[in-house]
């Protein structure tokens, strides 16, 4: 039995986020034993080589104007900045909270478009994007007890995330894809490479280590190419919900990898916040469907 495009969309989208998760669980592993530069340097080396192999596979003609895209910087910048931000949350607060509060990454690009370009937002995703970062609070717990400062990594992190991906709205679709992925690899890499003696010079990489950095490697080139093929083969309304199965998996990993036993208020801060986010991609579909009609509706007789 064949399955649908949004059928097929949302399976993809659920084994990205599977591969993710896994693949975060696994970076924090390496964090215990190797510091984040060095994990960035080395895992950006395994990526940029996987990537390099794919776009000569694909016949990609590299080209310095793509590289040197202002655009293309800016992303990079951003692409940057997350991954030190959420690789410093997974080395310091519980995996399950740093992945409850990356779930607000939707609310934020919203908040971000409507900030920066202008896009219409009524008050029903307004209120749902206030809601969502109340959930935000909960799981963070800015009390004198609660808070630590280590939670502000992964709010830095969806800041940097969210600001990459307006940015990336506004790249053109003539530079492609597999480009930008190389030159960000290449640059993190160089990064990661750069700090590790500032932080503590270079340490021995075991055999187990090294096939958990292969594994991220592999892990972060299909997650995004699984997205890609999920976003580009259904309704964008219908996929996009399922990016939320990454919780699932964060929390089960955070259980039975890492030991956890995350509290009542960090569930119900992820259930407020996933629940913002899909009443946002509700609205923002009934929104097209409005828009879609008003625009084949004809135009009215004098």
């Amino acid at each position: 039995m064949a399955l649908s495009d949004n059928t097929r969309g949302a399976l993809l989208m659920a084994t990205a986020m599977a591969v993710f998760s896994c693949n975060d669980a696994m970076v924090k592993t390496l964090t215990h034993e190797l510091s984040i530069p060095q994990i960035m340097a080395v895992r950006g080396v395994l990526t940029t080589a996987l990537v390099f192999a794919v776009s000569v596979l694909l016949g990609a003609r590299l080209s310095l104007r793509t590289f040197t895209h202002p655009l293309v910087l800016l992303r990079t910048a951003f692409e940057l900045g997350a991954t030190l931000t959420f690789f410093n949350a997974l080395a310091r607060i519980d995996f399950a909270s740093a992945a409850s509060i990356m779930q607000s990454l939707p609310l934020a690009v919203t908040l971000g478009a409507a900030l920066l370009f202008r896009e219409p937002v009524g008050w029903r995703r307004w209120s749902a994007i206030i809601v969502g970062f109340l959930g935000v609070l909960l799981i963070i717990q800015p009390g004198p007890e609660g808070f630590s400062s280590d939670a502000l990594f992964p709010l830095a992190a969806v800041f940097f995330t969210a600001c990459r991906d307006l940015v990336t709205r506004r790249i053109a679709a003539e530079i492609p894809t597999i480009h930008v992925t190389l030159f960000t690899s290449v640059v993190i890499m160089a990064v990661g490479f750069v700090l590790v003696m500032p932080t503590g010079g270079w340490h021995p990489i075991s055999g187990f280590n090294w096939l958990l950095l292969v594994l991220t490697a592999i892990a972060v080139f299909c997650g995004y190419q699984t997205i890609i093929l999920a976003m580009r083969g259904g309704e964008i309304s219908f996929i996009a919900p399922f990016r939320y199965t990454s919780l699932i998996w964060a929390l089960v990993i955070g259980v039975l990898v890492f030991g956890e036993r995350p509290g009542m208020t960090v569930l119900i801060g992820a259930a407020v916040v996933i629940c913002s986010g899909l009443y946002t991609f509700y609205r923002e579909s009934r929104r097209a469907i409005d828009t879609a009609k008003t625009a084949a509706a004809p135009p009215a007789s004098g």
